[in-house]
Protein backbone atom coordinates (compact mmCIF):
# COMPACT_ATOMS: atom_id res chain seq x y z
CA UNK A 1 0.00 0.00 0.00
CA UNK A 2 1.40 3.40 -0.94
CA UNK A 3 2.03 6.15 1.60
CA UNK A 4 -0.62 8.32 -0.09
CA UNK A 5 -3.21 5.54 0.23
CA UNK A 6 -2.32 4.97 3.89
CA UNK A 7 -2.67 8.66 4.67
CA UNK A 8 -6.06 8.74 2.95
CA UNK A 9 -7.19 5.72 4.93
CA UNK A 10 -6.18 7.42 8.18
CA UNK A 11 -8.12 10.53 7.25
CA UNK A 12 -11.16 8.32 6.66
CA UNK A 13 -10.66 6.50 9.95
CA UNK A 14 -10.37 9.76 11.88
CA UNK A 15 -14.01 10.45 10.94
CA UNK A 16 -15.25 7.02 12.07
CA UNK A 17 -18.34 7.72 14.21
CA UNK A 18 -17.61 7.52 17.93
CA UNK A 19 -19.65 8.34 20.99
CA UNK A 20 -19.58 12.05 21.79
CA UNK A 21 -19.54 11.41 25.54
CA UNK A 22 -19.40 8.54 27.99
CA UNK A 23 -19.58 7.98 31.71
CA UNK A 24 -16.52 7.62 33.87
CA UNK A 25 -15.69 4.00 34.61
CA UNK A 26 -16.31 2.77 38.13
CA UNK A 27 -12.69 3.20 39.29
CA UNK A 28 -12.39 6.71 37.84
CA UNK A 29 -15.36 8.24 39.64
CA UNK A 30 -13.41 9.01 42.84
CA UNK A 31 -10.55 10.86 41.11
CA UNK A 32 -12.19 14.16 40.03
CA UNK A 33 -13.50 15.06 43.51
CA UNK A 34 -10.31 13.77 45.17
CA UNK A 35 -7.90 16.02 43.24
CA UNK A 36 -6.77 19.33 44.69
CA UNK A 37 -4.78 22.42 43.75
CA UNK A 38 -1.53 20.64 44.56
CA UNK A 39 -2.36 17.04 43.62
CA UNK A 40 -3.84 15.02 40.78
CA UNK A 41 -3.87 11.20 40.57
CA UNK A 42 -1.45 10.55 37.71
CA UNK A 43 1.06 8.07 36.34
CA UNK A 44 3.75 8.28 33.68
CA UNK A 45 5.06 5.87 31.06
CA UNK A 46 8.19 6.66 29.09
CA UNK A 47 10.49 5.11 26.52
CA UNK A 48 14.06 5.83 25.52
CA UNK A 49 14.22 5.58 21.73
CA UNK A 50 17.24 4.83 19.56
CA UNK A 51 17.57 8.37 18.14
CA UNK A 52 16.59 11.94 18.95
CA UNK A 53 12.86 12.45 18.41
CA UNK A 54 11.53 14.44 15.45
CA UNK A 55 8.74 16.40 17.13
CA UNK A 56 6.93 17.23 13.88
CA UNK A 57 6.64 13.55 12.99
CA UNK A 58 5.64 12.81 16.57
CA UNK A 59 2.76 15.30 16.24
CA UNK A 60 1.54 13.47 13.15
CA UNK A 61 1.86 10.11 14.89
CA UNK A 62 -0.07 11.46 17.87
CA UNK A 63 -2.93 12.58 15.63
CA UNK A 64 -3.13 9.14 14.01
CA UNK A 65 -2.99 7.42 17.40
CA UNK A 66 -5.84 9.52 18.78
CA UNK A 67 -7.93 8.72 15.70
CA UNK A 68 -7.34 5.02 16.44
CA UNK A 69 -7.91 5.34 20.21
CA UNK A 70 -10.77 7.83 20.64
CA UNK A 71 -11.25 7.08 24.35
CA UNK A 72 -8.11 9.19 24.93
CA UNK A 73 -9.55 12.13 22.93
CA UNK A 74 -11.71 13.39 25.74
CA UNK A 75 -12.02 16.04 28.39
CA UNK A 76 -13.60 15.93 31.83
CA UNK A 77 -16.99 17.61 32.13
CA UNK A 78 -19.16 18.27 35.15
CA UNK A 79 -22.79 17.16 34.96
CA UNK A 80 -25.55 17.72 37.49
CA UNK A 81 -25.21 14.24 39.04
CA UNK A 82 -21.83 12.88 37.85
CA UNK A 83 -18.70 13.86 35.99
CA UNK A 84 -18.46 12.52 32.44
CA UNK A 85 -16.00 12.43 29.54
CA UNK A 86 -16.66 14.35 26.33
CA UNK A 87 -14.94 13.95 22.99
CA UNK A 88 -12.52 16.71 22.03
CA UNK A 89 -10.93 17.36 18.64
CA UNK A 90 -7.27 17.90 17.81
CA UNK A 91 -4.31 16.83 19.92
CA UNK A 92 -2.38 18.23 22.88
CA UNK A 93 0.91 20.04 22.31
CA UNK A 94 4.21 18.19 22.62
CA UNK A 95 5.80 19.57 25.80
CA UNK A 96 9.45 19.59 26.89
CA UNK A 97 10.30 17.16 29.66
CA UNK A 98 10.93 18.43 33.19
CA UNK A 99 12.74 17.20 36.29
CA UNK A 100 9.51 17.27 38.36
CA UNK A 101 6.86 15.64 36.17
CA UNK A 102 3.31 14.84 37.24
CA UNK A 103 2.90 17.88 39.43
CA UNK A 104 -0.47 19.65 39.30
CA UNK A 105 -2.24 18.97 36.01
CA UNK A 106 -3.93 22.07 34.56
CA UNK A 107 -6.07 20.50 31.84
CA UNK A 108 -7.12 23.87 30.39
CA UNK A 109 -3.48 24.60 29.54
CA UNK A 110 -3.36 21.18 27.88
CA UNK A 111 -6.23 21.89 25.44
CA UNK A 112 -8.48 19.97 27.89
CA UNK A 113 -6.82 16.61 27.15
CA UNK A 114 -6.36 14.30 30.13
CA UNK A 115 -2.82 13.28 29.27
CA UNK A 116 0.42 15.14 28.52
CA UNK A 117 3.05 14.16 25.96
CA UNK A 118 6.63 15.15 26.77
CA UNK A 119 9.92 14.58 25.00
CA UNK A 120 13.56 15.49 25.45
CA UNK A 121 16.22 14.19 23.11
CA UNK A 122 15.44 10.53 22.59
CA UNK A 123 13.07 10.19 25.58
CA UNK A 124 9.31 10.12 24.97
CA UNK A 125 6.93 10.24 27.95
CA UNK A 126 3.17 10.31 28.39
CA UNK A 127 1.63 11.41 31.70
CA UNK A 128 -1.94 10.20 32.25
CA UNK A 129 -4.64 11.55 34.56
CA UNK A 130 -5.88 8.28 36.09
CA UNK A 131 -9.48 9.12 35.22
CA UNK A 132 -8.90 8.12 31.58
CA UNK A 133 -6.95 4.84 31.83
CA UNK A 134 -4.76 2.53 33.93
CA UNK A 135 -1.21 1.24 33.44
CA UNK A 136 -2.14 -1.41 30.88
CA UNK A 137 -4.23 0.98 28.79
CA UNK A 138 -1.52 3.62 29.06
CA UNK A 139 1.13 1.19 27.84
CA UNK A 140 -1.04 0.37 24.82
CA UNK A 141 -1.33 4.09 24.02
CA UNK A 142 2.44 4.70 24.38
CA UNK A 143 3.55 1.71 22.30
CA UNK A 144 0.94 2.33 19.61
CA UNK A 145 2.15 5.95 19.41
CA UNK A 146 5.77 4.79 19.11
CA UNK A 147 4.89 2.21 16.45
CA UNK A 148 3.15 4.88 14.37
CA UNK A 149 6.10 7.26 14.85
CA UNK A 150 8.49 4.53 13.70
CA UNK A 151 6.34 3.96 10.61
CA UNK A 152 6.40 7.65 9.72
CA UNK A 153 10.09 8.15 10.36
CA UNK A 154 11.66 4.89 9.20
CA UNK A 155 9.02 3.42 6.91
CA UNK A 156 8.81 0.30 9.11
CA UNK A 157 5.36 -1.22 9.62
CA UNK A 158 5.07 -2.72 13.09
CA UNK A 159 2.56 -5.60 13.25
CA UNK A 160 -0.22 -5.50 15.81
CA UNK A 161 0.74 -7.49 18.89
CA UNK A 162 -0.03 -7.23 22.60
CA UNK A 163 0.09 -3.55 23.57
CA UNK A 164 0.78 -2.45 19.98
CA UNK A 165 -2.32 -1.63 17.91
CA UNK A 166 -2.40 -0.71 14.24
CA UNK A 167 -3.48 2.81 13.29
CA UNK A 168 -4.74 1.31 10.01
CA UNK A 169 -7.60 -0.31 11.95
CA UNK A 170 -10.77 1.59 12.87
CA UNK A 171 -11.63 2.32 16.53
CA UNK A 172 -13.39 -0.48 18.38
CA UNK A 173 -16.24 0.20 20.80
CA UNK A 174 -15.14 -2.57 23.18
CA UNK A 175 -11.89 -0.67 23.80
CA UNK A 176 -13.71 2.01 25.77
CA UNK A 177 -16.33 -0.07 27.58
CA UNK A 178 -16.66 0.03 31.37
CA UNK A 179 -15.70 -3.56 32.15
CA UNK A 180 -16.45 -3.09 35.85
CA UNK A 181 -20.14 -2.68 35.05
CA UNK A 182 -20.06 -5.44 32.47
CA UNK A 183 -18.60 -8.12 34.73
CA UNK A 184 -19.89 -7.11 38.18
CA UNK A 185 -22.12 -9.62 39.97
CA UNK A 186 -24.57 -9.45 42.86
CA UNK A 187 -22.28 -11.01 45.47
CA UNK A 188 -19.99 -8.42 47.09
CA UNK A 189 -17.29 -8.25 49.76
CA UNK A 190 -16.65 -5.60 52.40
CA UNK A 191 -13.57 -3.41 51.93
CA UNK A 192 -13.01 -2.88 55.66
CA UNK A 193 -9.44 -3.36 56.96
CA UNK A 194 -7.25 -2.26 59.84
CA UNK A 195 -5.41 1.03 59.22
CA UNK A 196 -1.76 0.51 58.29
CA UNK A 197 1.45 2.14 59.49
CA UNK A 198 2.78 5.18 57.58
CA UNK A 199 6.39 6.29 57.81
CA UNK A 200 6.75 9.80 59.22
CA UNK A 201 8.65 12.56 57.43
CA UNK A 202 8.79 16.25 56.63
CA UNK A 203 6.85 17.07 53.48
CA UNK A 204 8.70 18.54 50.52
CA UNK A 205 7.60 21.92 49.16
CA UNK A 206 4.52 21.89 46.87
CA UNK A 207 5.21 20.75 43.28
CA UNK A 208 8.50 19.12 44.32
CA UNK A 209 8.83 15.35 44.04
CA UNK A 210 11.76 12.96 44.37
CA UNK A 211 12.11 10.20 41.77
CA UNK A 212 14.80 7.57 42.35
CA UNK A 213 15.11 4.76 39.80
CA UNK A 214 17.21 1.63 39.75
CA UNK A 215 17.74 -0.75 36.83
CA UNK A 216 18.57 -4.38 37.59
CA UNK A 217 19.09 -7.46 35.38
CA UNK A 218 15.71 -9.19 35.11
CA UNK A 219 17.27 -12.67 35.04
CA UNK A 220 19.06 -12.14 38.38
CA UNK A 221 15.92 -10.72 39.98
CA UNK A 222 13.86 -13.67 38.77
CA UNK A 223 16.50 -16.07 40.06
CA UNK A 224 16.40 -14.49 43.52
CA UNK A 225 12.61 -14.88 43.56
CA UNK A 226 12.72 -18.49 42.28
CA UNK A 227 15.24 -19.44 44.98
CA UNK A 228 12.57 -18.45 47.49
CA UNK A 229 9.79 -20.21 45.56
CA UNK A 230 8.12 -16.86 44.90
CA UNK A 231 7.16 -14.62 42.01
CA UNK A 232 9.02 -11.35 41.49
CA UNK A 233 6.03 -9.38 42.79
CA UNK A 234 5.78 -11.55 45.92
CA UNK A 235 9.51 -11.29 46.56
CA UNK A 236 9.64 -7.50 46.15
CA UNK A 237 6.47 -7.03 48.22
CA UNK A 238 7.95 -9.06 51.08
CA UNK A 239 11.20 -7.09 50.88
CA UNK A 240 9.34 -3.77 51.11
CA UNK A 241 7.28 -5.01 54.06
CA UNK A 242 10.42 -6.09 55.89
CA UNK A 243 12.14 -2.72 55.31
CA UNK A 244 9.16 -0.67 56.50
CA UNK A 245 8.63 -2.96 59.51
CA UNK A 246 12.25 -2.44 60.58
CA UNK A 247 11.93 1.33 60.22
CA UNK A 248 8.72 1.17 62.23
CA UNK A 249 10.62 -0.03 65.33
CA UNK A 250 12.10 3.49 65.70
CA UNK A 251 8.64 4.95 66.33
CA UNK A 252 8.22 6.56 69.74
CA UNK A 253 4.48 5.96 69.75
CA UNK A 254 3.63 2.49 71.02
CA UNK A 255 0.34 2.58 69.09
CA UNK A 256 2.14 3.22 65.81
CA UNK A 257 4.65 0.46 66.53
CA UNK A 258 1.73 -1.96 66.79
CA UNK A 259 0.06 -1.03 63.49
CA UNK A 260 0.26 -3.55 60.61
CA UNK A 261 2.56 -2.92 57.67
CA UNK A 262 0.82 -3.50 54.34
CA UNK A 263 1.68 -2.98 50.68
CA UNK A 264 -0.99 -2.27 48.09
CA UNK A 265 -0.43 -4.39 44.97
CA UNK A 266 -2.59 -3.46 41.94
CA UNK A 267 -3.94 -6.41 39.93
CA UNK A 268 -4.80 -6.16 36.23
CA UNK A 269 -8.29 -7.66 35.89
CA UNK A 270 -7.84 -8.27 32.15
CA UNK A 271 -6.13 -11.56 32.99
CA UNK A 272 -9.47 -12.89 34.29
CA UNK A 273 -11.92 -11.56 31.69
CA UNK A 274 -12.12 -11.50 27.86
CA UNK A 275 -12.12 -7.71 27.69
CA UNK A 276 -10.28 -5.35 25.36
CA UNK A 277 -10.99 -2.19 27.32
CA UNK A 278 -8.32 0.49 27.44
CA UNK A 279 -9.97 2.28 30.34
CA UNK A 280 -9.42 1.53 34.02
CA UNK A 281 -9.88 -2.15 34.80
CA UNK A 282 -7.71 -3.10 37.75
CA UNK A 283 -8.19 -3.91 41.41
CA UNK A 284 -5.72 -4.41 44.26
CA UNK A 285 -4.78 -6.60 47.20
CA UNK A 286 -3.06 -5.51 50.42
CA UNK A 287 -0.69 -8.20 51.75
CA UNK A 288 1.08 -7.41 55.01
CA UNK A 289 2.14 -8.51 58.47
CA UNK A 290 1.12 -7.80 62.06
CA UNK A 291 4.32 -6.34 63.49
CA UNK A 292 2.82 -6.35 67.01
CA UNK A 293 3.37 -10.12 67.01
CA UNK A 294 7.14 -9.73 66.87
CA UNK A 295 10.02 -9.46 64.45
CA UNK A 296 9.56 -11.23 61.11
CA UNK A 297 12.31 -12.66 58.91
CA UNK A 298 12.08 -12.27 55.14
CA UNK A 299 11.22 -15.96 54.86
CA UNK A 300 8.35 -15.59 57.35
CA UNK A 301 7.03 -12.54 55.51
CA UNK A 302 7.21 -14.38 52.18
CA UNK A 303 5.13 -17.24 53.56
CA UNK A 304 2.40 -14.79 54.55
CA UNK A 305 2.59 -12.76 51.33
CA UNK A 306 2.41 -15.83 49.09
CA UNK A 307 -0.46 -17.33 51.07
CA UNK A 308 -2.41 -14.07 51.07
CA UNK A 309 -1.93 -13.38 47.38
CA UNK A 310 -2.76 -16.94 46.39
CA UNK A 311 -6.06 -16.76 48.26
CA UNK A 312 -6.98 -13.19 47.25
CA UNK A 313 -5.87 -12.98 43.62
CA UNK A 314 -8.67 -15.13 42.24
CA UNK A 315 -11.50 -14.17 39.93
CA UNK A 316 -14.15 -14.68 42.60
CA UNK A 317 -12.40 -12.68 45.30
CA UNK A 318 -11.52 -9.79 43.00
CA UNK A 319 -14.98 -9.76 41.43
CA UNK A 320 -16.59 -9.48 44.86
CA UNK A 321 -14.29 -6.55 45.64
CA UNK A 322 -15.11 -4.46 42.59
CA UNK A 323 -18.76 -5.55 42.62
CA UNK A 324 -19.00 -3.84 46.02
CA UNK A 325 -17.92 -0.57 44.38
CA UNK A 326 -20.38 -1.04 41.53
CA UNK A 327 -23.19 -1.78 43.99
CA UNK A 328 -22.40 1.45 45.84
CA UNK A 329 -22.50 3.37 42.56
CA UNK A 330 -25.97 1.95 41.83
CA UNK A 331 -27.56 3.08 45.11
CA UNK A 332 -30.55 5.14 44.01
CA UNK A 333 -30.22 7.88 46.57
CA UNK A 334 -26.55 8.34 45.67
CA UNK A 335 -27.32 8.47 41.96
CA UNK A 336 -30.02 11.08 42.59
CA UNK A 337 -27.80 13.27 44.78
CA UNK A 338 -26.55 16.40 42.97
CA UNK A 339 -22.83 16.56 42.27
CA UNK A 340 -22.33 19.71 44.34
CA UNK A 341 -23.40 17.65 47.37
CA UNK A 342 -21.52 14.47 46.39
CA UNK A 343 -18.25 16.22 45.56
CA UNK A 344 -17.24 17.32 49.08
CA UNK A 345 -18.46 14.03 50.55
CA UNK A 346 -16.43 11.93 48.11
CA UNK A 347 -13.39 14.16 48.64
CA UNK A 348 -13.65 13.75 52.41
CA UNK A 349 -14.10 9.99 52.04
CA UNK A 350 -10.96 9.72 49.89
CA UNK A 351 -8.92 11.89 52.26
CA UNK A 352 -9.93 9.74 55.22
CA UNK A 353 -9.87 6.30 53.58
CA UNK A 354 -7.87 6.43 50.34
CA UNK A 355 -4.38 5.76 51.75
CA UNK A 356 -5.35 4.74 55.25
CA UNK A 357 -5.14 0.97 54.88
CA UNK A 358 -1.71 0.58 53.27
CA UNK A 359 1.83 1.69 54.08
CA UNK A 360 2.97 1.96 50.48
CA UNK A 361 2.22 0.74 46.95
CA UNK A 362 4.06 -1.58 44.58
CA UNK A 363 2.72 -1.48 41.02
CA UNK A 364 4.38 -4.02 38.74
CA UNK A 365 3.51 -3.86 35.02
CA UNK A 366 5.45 -7.08 34.52
CA UNK A 367 7.36 -8.11 31.42
CA UNK A 368 6.50 -6.00 28.37
CA UNK A 369 7.18 -7.61 25.02
CA UNK A 370 7.00 -5.77 21.70
CA UNK A 371 7.21 -7.01 18.09
CA UNK A 372 10.71 -7.57 16.76
CA UNK A 373 10.24 -4.72 14.27
CA UNK A 374 9.86 -2.27 17.16
CA UNK A 375 12.47 -3.69 19.51
CA UNK A 376 15.45 -2.06 17.81
CA UNK A 377 13.90 1.41 18.24
CA UNK A 378 12.82 1.12 21.89
CA UNK A 379 15.80 0.83 24.22
CA UNK A 380 14.15 1.20 27.62
CA UNK A 381 10.74 1.51 29.28
CA UNK A 382 9.91 3.21 32.56
CA UNK A 383 6.75 3.38 34.70
CA UNK A 384 6.29 6.03 37.40
CA UNK A 385 3.42 6.67 39.80
CA UNK A 386 2.56 10.26 40.56
CA UNK A 387 2.84 11.34 44.19
CA UNK A 388 0.26 10.16 46.70
CA UNK A 389 -1.66 12.44 49.03
CA UNK A 390 -0.53 10.70 52.23
CA UNK A 391 1.75 7.77 51.43
CA UNK A 392 5.24 9.30 51.50
CA UNK A 393 6.79 6.75 49.14
CA UNK A 394 5.40 4.72 46.22
CA UNK A 395 7.16 2.20 43.99
CA UNK A 396 6.76 0.77 40.50
CA UNK A 397 8.57 -1.61 38.22
CA UNK A 398 8.44 -2.76 34.62
CA UNK A 399 10.63 -5.32 32.82
CA UNK A 400 11.82 -4.87 29.25
CA UNK A 401 14.82 -5.93 27.13
CA UNK A 402 16.52 -7.85 29.94
CA UNK A 403 16.23 -5.12 32.59
CA UNK A 404 13.73 -4.44 35.34
CA UNK A 405 13.44 -0.78 36.23
CA UNK A 406 12.20 0.26 39.66
CA UNK A 407 11.11 3.82 40.39
CA UNK A 408 10.38 5.24 43.84
CA UNK A 409 8.22 8.36 44.06
CA UNK A 410 8.57 10.34 47.26
CA UNK A 411 7.12 13.62 48.58
CA UNK A 412 8.71 13.41 52.05
CA UNK A 413 12.34 14.19 52.91
CA UNK A 414 14.64 11.24 53.42
CA UNK A 415 15.15 8.13 51.32
CA UNK A 416 15.23 5.30 53.82
CA UNK A 417 13.03 2.85 51.92
CA UNK A 418 14.69 3.16 48.52
CA UNK A 419 18.19 3.21 50.03
CA UNK A 420 17.55 0.02 51.98
CA UNK A 421 15.77 -1.62 49.05
CA UNK A 422 18.60 -1.16 46.56
CA UNK A 423 21.27 -2.00 49.15
CA UNK A 424 19.57 -5.31 49.89
CA UNK A 425 19.35 -6.18 46.20
CA UNK A 426 23.10 -5.55 45.90
CA UNK A 427 23.75 -7.80 48.92
CA UNK A 428 21.81 -10.52 47.11
CA UNK A 429 24.21 -10.24 44.16
CA UNK A 430 21.90 -8.12 41.98
CA UNK A 431 23.73 -5.06 40.58
CA UNK A 432 21.76 -1.80 40.48
CA UNK A 433 22.23 1.25 38.29
CA UNK A 434 20.68 4.20 40.10
CA UNK A 435 19.42 7.55 38.74
CA UNK A 436 17.57 10.41 40.40
CA UNK A 437 15.92 13.71 39.50
CA UNK A 438 17.49 15.32 42.57
CA UNK A 439 21.06 16.59 42.73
Amino acid sequence: MTEQRKTKDRQTQSSVPAVDWFRLDNAAKIYPPARSRYWSPMFRLSADLSEEIDTELLKSALGHTLARLPSFSCRLRKGFFWYYLERVEGAPDILPDVSNPMTYFNVKENKNFLFRVRCCGSKLAVEFFHVVTDGSGGMTFLLTLIAEYVRLRYGVTVPQSGHVLSCDDPPKAEEYEDSFLKYARKETMSRGERPAYHLPGAAMPPFEVSYISGAVPTELLQRAARERDASVTEFITALLIQIIAELQTAERSRAKRKMPVKVSVPVDLRRFYPTKTLRNFSSYVNPGIETRLGEHSLEEILVQVKSFMKSQITEKQLNARFSENVATERIRILRATPLFVKDPLLKAFYNMQGDRYVSTTLSNLGLVEVPEELRRYVKQLEFVLGPSKKKGCLSTCVSYAGNTRFVFTRTFEGAQIEREFFCRLVKLGIPVKIESNRR
